[in-house]
């Protein structure tokens, strides 16, 4: 763990495309070093955002929502209510963490907040994300330029099922789940703030 801890700042709801620009400018300025590193959280109006291959995994002609192309890795994905995202935008170099630490860091970050909800979730071998027995429950698409990284996780609080049965999210035969499928959740500001705890304890 360095001894920099990173600003932490929760945005509430917003649409996709303006947040993504900030993180991109974000990430801009700290791999040029005018900038700090911080982590951002917030859950999202309702889009579909496919990475930066393209791959566009809908089940039919029409989806439910927008959809938007973006740079993060990955395959499309949903985001809206009910799903907190936690956006670091961290300097890996100076932090010397390779990319694929930092993926194993973020998912473990996810993890053990879902331990202390009670529960139980973990890895799939070769498929990012976390997942638990019944079904994934948060996804990962990051990006790393002049060796920052930004984009980043969500997780599932209470999200609509409708949203993801349009898609097939991740190429396996186990669907989405939620918290809510587990526990009563936490209000989404609490939670991502343990999350961002658990995050920061890691790296």
């Amino acid at each position: 763990m360095s001894n920099r801890e990173l600003a932490y700042k929760w945005l509430g709801r917003r649409a996709y495309e303006p947040v993504w620009q900030e993180l991109s400018a974000r990430a801009d300025a700290v791999a040029k070093g005018v900038g700090e590193e911080v982590i951002f959280a917030c859950e999202h109006e309702p889009v579909y955002t496919t990475g930066r291959r393209g791959i566009d995994n809908r089940l039919g002609e029409e989806l439910p929502a927008p959809v938007v192309h973006s740079d993060r890795g990955g395959e499309m994905t949903f985001h809206g209510p009910g799903q907190i995202m936690l956006y670091p935008i961290i300097n890996l170099r100076s932090r010397e963490i390779g990319v694929k630490q930092y993926v194993y860091l973020l998912e473990e970050s996810c993890i053990q907040l879902l331990k202390e909800l009670g529960i139980e979730a973990k890895r799939n071998c070769g498929f990012p994300g976390v997942w638990t027995e019944q079904g994934k429950i948060a996804a990962l698409g990051v990006r790393v330029t002049r060796g920052v990284a930004f984009h980043g996780m969500a997780l599932n609080v209470n999200i609509d099922p409708k949203w993801f049965a349009a898609i097939n999210p991740c190429g396996l035969q186990l669907g989405v789940v939620s918290i809510s499928d587990f526990t009563t959740p936490l209000p989404p500001l609490e939670l991502a703030e343990r999350w961002q705890f658990y995050f920061q304890s890691l790296v």
